[in-house]
């Protein structure tokens, strides 16, 4: 089921013993999320729910998901399990980012390295660090179909997040893009974004753009900080300027992101010339004193 960028794709399995899903959306979208997966179940239950990687866009419906079925098993990447189990929205990124995701349980660990079971095939999970150094990837060799989550997109990845951390990721997505070239699929399902074929190209794409990353961190921080701002206009859809200038202030990762690269600027300027770039290249209008979603 593709969705808008605000939610991540969801792929749902109807097997003949078991159904699953993986990933399950934004927290905003999750009445959606279930009423799709319901109609598409047709009546049987949902048996199983994976998640790439646990950024808000990809398990923010798991809660909504374990209210509709409650003996739905859940598995996560192996990364974060304990600040799942403890609950900790700050090592899990939501609080930082400013971003929601109700609490949810987990039950199991996706190791890369095993197989799973999803529409009577089996899976291979590989790990598939960069934008998320606890993410997975989903592979069956049989029709070499690869659910590929933010690592690969058909042009480009999701922004890598440990990178702005301090640590050396983006080795860590060339890595994964290695990996995936390895695995030859001849059809990826992204995490957003339509399903294709051209993998090779796609590949290539993405890293032309590593390489503009690496020769400009720069360049990936200010993306990064315009994406995270887009994300939000995204749920609010529109928003008085002064409410996304207290949100930018307010929100650790923007604080992170303007000590760390562009720190030779006032944060209100900063933040003003992140809206303008939105205006200038689409992503957002203004009219009066309203930003709004474009």
């Amino acid at each position: 089921m593709e969705r808008s960028w605000l939610s991540a794709n969801n792929l749902l399995f109807l097997g003949r013993d078991a159904t699953a899903l993986v990933d399950s959306g934004y927290c905003s979208n999750a009445a959606q999320t279930v009423a799709l997966v319901q109609s598409s179940l047709g009546g049987r239950p949902l048996d199983l729910l994976l998640n790439t990687h646990l950024h808000s866009d990809h398990c923010g419906g798991n809660a909504a998901l374990q209210a509709r079925w409650p003996a739905v098993q859940t598995w996560i990447p192996p990364g974060q399990w304990d600040q799942v189990q403890d609950w900790d929205p700050v090592a899990l990124s939501y609080a930082p980012t400013g971003q929601d995701c109700p609490r949810f349980r987990a039950e199991a660990r996706l190791m890369p390295g095993s197989e799973v079971q999803l529409g009577d095939r089996a899976w291979q999970v590989h790990a598939a660090p960069g934008h998320d150094n606890h993410a997975v990837l989903l592979f069956e060799p049989r029709a070499r179909l690869l659910i590929s989550g933010d690592a690969l997109w058909e042009n480009g990845f999701g922004v890598v997040f440990p990178e702005l951390d301090g640590e050396d990721a983006f080795a860590e997505v060339g890595a994964t893009l290695d990996l995936i070239a390895r695995l030859q699929p001849l059809t990826v399902i992204p995490g957003h974004g339509g399903v294709f074929a051209d993998v090779p190209e796609a590949i290539a794409r993405a890293r032309r753009r590593l390489a503009g990353f690496e020769a400009d961190p720069v360049r990936h921080a200010r993306y990064a900080a315009k994406v995270l701002l887009k994300y939000k206009l995204l749920e609010w859809q529109q928003a008085p300027l002064t409410q996304v200038h207290a949100w930018l202030a307010a929100t650790p990762y923007y604080a992170r992101l303007h000590q760390r690269y562009f720190a030779d600027r006032m944060a209100g300027q900063w933040t003003e010339e992140l809206v303008q770039e939105l205006i200038a290249t689409g992503a957002a209008r203004r009219e009066g004193e309203t930003l709004h979603n474009a």
